[in-house]
């Protein structure tokens, strides 16, 4: 196999066009093997395979920076960078699902949030001028999803600036981002892509002017200078031109010979430079290309030769989310939904078809997405703008001052809220809680299960003076967990036997984690320990009634997916001192680092987050009150 033999992207260099071709298709049979076998991101992956091969063969990585926006089709290229093992793909101490400076110096963006690239291109290019890199090149992949994304436009504006810093974009556009993309973009990049060019058009022009006499060359070279107008008139590319960036296509993403030819004249230009190829999502393997939704945008463990996952799946958040919208839109007219080009992933298919004249896709913009919601709260409809948890962070101004300032009815839903685990670093839902926390005026929901999920949903959509956000966790949900009581707006989960008067351990419970808190008050009632659990539902604001609760315990205690630092209980700590309540508090969550990818029990166990774990601590803290309760007052512990 050639595949074996490529040890690193200079390995190319040395095989001929029958053998690229040949290398290309043993590419995507090993990625369709592989990534049936683990999950992961194979339709865009199987799209970019010839365009991998002929950027590493222009460009001479590391020295040269080849960088891919998002990082789903990084694949190819930790193949073709020596990286082919994925056996342990997207798993702890595998393979990271993107690019990681961990695993390779081929490596450079590890950030998978979309629309990036541009800026640090832009930055990477100023960089080599500044310090008179004249061989250094950079080269930016994005997608035409990601060209949706504002931060694209603004460094686009940036790099159109310095007509003499050389930079080549490549556009790898296959009309989709997870499902088709759209917008006004993406109808004049379809323009493009069925326009014939006006170079192919000025070849068959020439052939025939130049056999006519006397005036026929005289009539060329005046077309010829004309070609920016030919240009906008046969493929109006202008948009970009207009931009000040030299444009170049569009290419077929699928020819090798065609893509470095161009790629090679886009890098000799010594300026910002757009390529245009055109590539299939899925390609050479019939259920992605045969896969309308999203093309095998990410997959599950799957049968190679069908693409139907091995296991049925069973009941996620997600799918409870996506009814219960179904049946609000059914019963009021006023809901429409918002997604940021993640129709699909985050639920909002089945309200699109049900209601297609109320759902809005924004494309990869969530700045645009929230403001959008607060007009549309301001006209006087009801927004739902489902979101992952980690890609609201992008929005949090438009939150805070468009939303909130305003006191607009807005619905935010947090999906892949806390520990996602796989997808690594930066798709942990970890920040939600803490930045929100900070936004005057907004409500925020965590449900502990489906039927939580369903009722604060409810109560979300009614509130119409402030912004409301309901947050909850990826993959299956659990059973429900009844309450046995209220207090407050509180659920009590647990309580402690009728005899004891002042429990030892007033336990927060946050959301998904409910199961786990019942089980450390399992645990901790078996060391002798009495513990009340309670989950508050609604955790931003601090409910009134917590902290009188609070002081009849004598330790609280609080478990959340979501970082330390401004979360949970952090605000709870908050509202217990302004309270004049003097109770020992303990929070736990998770610490303020990145998290290497791994599954969500494994990262939950490596970062303490266990029912043993916090039982044990509990339990010494308990011990520590026992042995100086009487003799001196008991400090908070932070």
């Amino acid at each position: 196999m050639l595949l074996t033999r490529i040890k690193g992207p200079r390995d190319l260099d040395r095989l001929s066009q029958e053998e690229l071709e040949q290398l290309a298709a043993e590419i995507r049979s090993f990625l369709v093997d592989a990534v049936s076998k683990t999950g992961g991101h194979l339709g865009p992956n199987l799209g970019v395979v010839e365009l991998t091969i002929a950027l590493h063969r222009v460009f001479d990585s590391p020295k040269d920076k080849v960088l891919f926006d998002t990082g789903h089709q990084a694949y190819v290229h930790k193949l073709l960078t020596g990286r082919q093992d994925f056996g342990g793909l997207r798993t702890k101490g595998g393979l990271s699902g993107y690019p990681s400076r961990a695993e390779s110096e081929h490596d450079v963006i590890e950030n998978s949030h979309a629309s990036t690239v541009l800026g640090w291109a832009d930055g990477l290019a100023k960089a080599n001028e500044v310090l008179g890199r004249e061989d250094h090149h950079v080269a930016a992949v994005i997608g035409d999803g990601a060209l949706t994304g504002g931060m694209a436009w603004e460094a686009l504006n940036n790099i159109a600036a310095a007509k003499d810093r050389p930079l080549v974009i490549v556009v790898n556009d296959n009309e989709r981002s997870y499902g088709p993309t759209i917008g006004g973009l993406a109808n004049h990049l379809a323009t493009l892509r069925t326009t014939d060019g006006y170079e192919r058009f000025l070849a068959r022009g020439k052939d025939l002017l130049e056999r006519t006499p006397v005036v026929g060359k005289p009539l060329y070279e005046t077309l010829h200078g004309a070609k920016k107008g030919l240009k906008d008139f046969i493929a109006p590319q202008g948009m970009f031109e207009d931009l000040g960036l030299k444009y170049v296509g569009p290419i077929d993403g699928h020819d090798i010979e065609a893509l470095e030819s161009a790629l090679q004249r886009a890098k000799r230009f010594g300026g910002p430079v757009i390529v245009h190829c055109l590539t299939q999502k899925g390609r050479g393997y019939q259920p992605a290309v045969q896969d309308e939704a999203d093309r095998f945008h990410a997959v599950g463990v799957i049968h190679p030769d069908t693409g139907l996952p091995v296991k049925t799946a069973a009941a996620s958040w997600t799918s409870v989310f996506a009814d219960e919208m179904v049946k609000l839109g059914q019963e009021r007219a006023d809901i429409v939904a918002i997604t940021a080009a993640m129709l699909q992933p985050v639920g909002l298919k089945r309200f699109a078809d049900a209601f297609p004249g109320r759902i809005f896709d924004v494309g990869i913009a969530e700045q645009h997405g929230a403001t959008s919601a607060a007009g549309l709260a301001t006209g006087g409809v009801h927004p739902v703008f489902a979101v992952y948890a980690t890609f609201l962070n992008r929005a949090f101004d438009q939150v805070l001052m468009d939303v909130a300032l305003h006191k607009c009815g807005v619905t935010f839903v947090l999906d892949r809220a806390g520990v996602t685990g796989d997808d690594g670093a930066s798709h942990n839902g970890m920040w939600d809680m803490s930045i929100l926390q900070v936004v005057p005026g907004l409500r925020l929901a965590a449900p502990r299960d489906a039927e939580q999920l369903r009722a604060q949903l409810r109560e979300a959509v009614e509130v119409k003076d402030a912004p409301t956000v309901v947050r909850y966790s990826k993959g299956v949900v659990g059973p429900a967990v009844p309450a046995v009581g209220r207090i407050g707006g509180m659920d009590v989960l647990r309580t402690p036997a009728p005899e004891v008067t002042r429990p030892d351990v007033l336990l927060v419970s946050v959301g998904a984690l409910a199961p786990m808190c019942l089980e450390i008050a399992d645990l901790l009632d078996k060391q002798g320990i009495s513990t009340t659990v309670v989950d508050p539902r609604w955790v931003k604001p601090v409910d009134e009634a917590l902290a009188p609760l609070a002081e009849r315990h004598r330790v609280v205690v609080t478990v959340e997916d979501n970082g330390r630092t401004g979360g949970v209980g952090a605000a709870v700590s908050q509202a217990l001192r302004d309270a004049g309540v003097d109770v020992p508090l303990r929070d736990f969550g998770i610490p303020q680092r990145f998290l290497d990818h791994a599954l969500r029990k494994e990262i939950l166990a490596e970062i303490g987050l266990t029912a043993p774990d916090i039982a044990r601590q509990v339990t010494g803290l308990v011990a520590k009150l026992d042995g100086r309760y009487d003799s001196e007052p008991a400090a908070t512990v932070d």
